[in-house]
């Protein structure tokens, strides 16, 4: 289930890629969309307690995403969004 967090005034939508690479099971990707416009941005982030995605994701507070959102690249840039144009 996506989640939202401020950064800079504007609402991100921040759910997982889904894409599954040599690392799955170390690793993941989120996206952060952001709310009312097409921008979107990918960073991997590799949990540090749960190893679910889900659960991982559900258990990471707002300060953290908001940090990882300062390490994400634009989507275009990003082989899990099929770098969108």
């Amino acid at each position: 289930m996506p989640r939202m967090i401020e950064v800079d005034g504007a609402l991100w939508e921040v759910s997982t890629t889904g894409r599954v690479t040599q690392y799955q099971r170390d690793e993941f990707g989120l996206r952060f969309r952001r709310r009312g416009g097409d921008e979107v941005r990918i960073v991997r982030y590799a949990p540090t307690s749960s190893r679910h995605v889900d659960a991982a994701l559900a258990e990471m507070p707002d300060y953290q995403l908001r940090e990882l959102f300062g390490f994400s690249q634009p989507g275009r840039t990003a082989p899990e969004t099929g770098y969108l144009r």
